[in-house]
């Protein structure tokens, strides 16, 4: 049952603009699959679905696993354009993102599984990502540039 309610959420984001829980609950009702929110979230988080941009100044719901094997986001990723700057602060990288992006992208980052990076902090437009020295802020700083090419 989960795994057919998994395959029609990816169906579903696949074939249409999907941008809210709620809406992707009501598609699914009408594909006859009924489900909570809060069997809708745990779906998200286990799929690795994040928000990307429509195209259209909206956002849905993308798989965030288009990663290459080094880890790193393909360069087909939307995640790719969200990034405006990435900067140093001591041992915290502060990565600066458009409107809306931070939380997706730092989903992404923790994906990343860089060891340097202890946590990461996501509001609406930035992203602090704690490292564990200075000088492992710059590792991570040059992994994020090379990763989103910035």
């Amino acid at each position: 049952m989960k795994n057919d309610r998994q395959r029609k959420i990816l169906q579903i984001i696949k074939e249409h603009e999907i941008g809210t829980q709620e809406a992707l609950i009501d598609k699914l009702a009408q594909y006859g699959v009924e489900a909570t929110q809060t069997t809708i979230s745990r779906d998200i988080r286990q799929l690795n679905l994040v928000k990307g941009p429509t195209g259209h100044g909206t956002y849905k719901y993308i798989v965030a696993s288009a990663r290459e094997e080094s880890g790193v986001p393909g360069h087909n990723s939307a995640l790719n354009e969200s990034v405006v700057s990435i900067d140093i602060a001591q041992n915290i990288v502060v990565v600066k993102t458009h409107s809306g992006m931070a939380n997706a992208l730092a989903v992404c980052i923790e994906g990343m599984n860089i060891h340097q990076i202890v946590g990461s902090v996501a509001g609406d437009d930035t992203i602090l990502v704690v490292a564990r020295s200075a000088e492992n802020a710059e590792t991570i700083a040059n992994k994020l540039r090379s990763a989103f090419a910035y």
